[in-house]
């Protein structure tokens, strides 16, 4: 059976593919740090000498974190904060600055979505995906934006999203919302280059984590199928990735996407709902002919 997250000492001790002064006294804003790829973020950052600011919804889950980082002397503050309300976003980016002194990354992670045949969907739980993983994603980046400028300072973002080029049947809430994300990178990627800051993506695919427990045995069953290398990442792979495009290797990398899927972009189709019989069975044709 497919094991679905690391352990907290696999956090810390699982091999590095960077030097561990990559990214010694950068200070870093993670976003949805309390869990899955978030919390694998922030301990790869902590361990390649990052300062961080741990934010997301649940203030025990953050505490826990810093607490783990904690054991590897890794600097780690908590702010609660729900990245939908724009005056708690700019709470928490103040916060980050007066304890720092300044912030040199933020990484947009938080998010959430719910598995649901889309023409199911209820207005206030498709408006909660996209407030949450595009509008609050938005917020996060334009408050970062802004000390940035204020302080004339360059800054580096990194917006964690999906693989949505083939789309993902069960999760169109989150298609949009992400889509939106890559698209809003790539313009202010643009508009902030003469103020020295970077936005990049990155697309992971199937990820083993504890967020794939919100899927059916099924759907997670079918998942290793829908990439090249028929098998789930780790979140190591969603780190490294961010640190890359974060850190000074990424100094020449602006508006860009990084897919993080074993080649699921290119082959597959990733259902998280039952697959319709017909795509598996012969079928009738419902679409009328001329």
């Amino acid at each position: 059976m497919e094991r679905f997250g690391y352990t907290d000492d696999e956090l810390l001790t699982l091999p590095v593919s960077y030097r561990a002064d990559l990214l010694k006294d950068r200070v870093a804003i993670i976003s949805g740090a309390g869990t899955g790829i978030g919390k694998s973020i922030a301990a790869t950052f902590g361990r390649l000498g990052a300062k961080l600011v741990l934010t997301g919804r649940k203030p025990e889950k953050l505490e826990a974190t810093a607490a783990l980082l904690g054991r590897a002397g890794i600097e780690a503050h908590v702010h609660a904060a729900s990245i939908r309300d724009p005056e708690a976003v700019a709470a928490l980016h103040q916060a980050a600055w007066d304890r720092f002194g300044a912030v040199d990354i933020l990484v947009n992670n938080a998010g959430g979505q719910f598995p649901q045949a889309a023409i199911d969907f209820s207005p206030k739980g498709f408006n909660a995906v996209i407030d949450t993983n595009l509008n609050g994603t938005w917020h996060m980046m334009q408050a970062a934006a802004r000390h940035w400028r204020d302080a004339g300072r360059p800054g580096a973002i990194v917006n964690i999203v999906a693989v949505v080029g083939r789309g993902m049947p069960g999760v169109a809430h989150t298609c949009a919302a992400r889509a939106g994300v890559v698209h809003l990178s790539k313009t202010v990627a643009v508009e902030w280059a003469p103020l020295g800051i970077r936005i990049n993506c990155i697309a992971p695919g199937i990820i083993a984590t504890e967020g794939m427990n919100v899927y059916s045995a099924e759907a997670r069953d079918s998942m290793p199928d829908t990439n090249l290398m028929r098998r789930f990442g780790g979140a190591l792979d969603v780190a490294e990735a961010a640190a890359y495009l974060a850190g000074p290797s990424g100094n020449f990398i602006t508006g860009e996407m990084l897919h993080v899927d074993g080649g699921a972009q290119i082959w597959g189709d990733q259902w998280t709902i039952p697959r319709p019989d017909w795509y598996t069975t012969p079928q009738p044709s419902p679409f009328p002919g001329r």
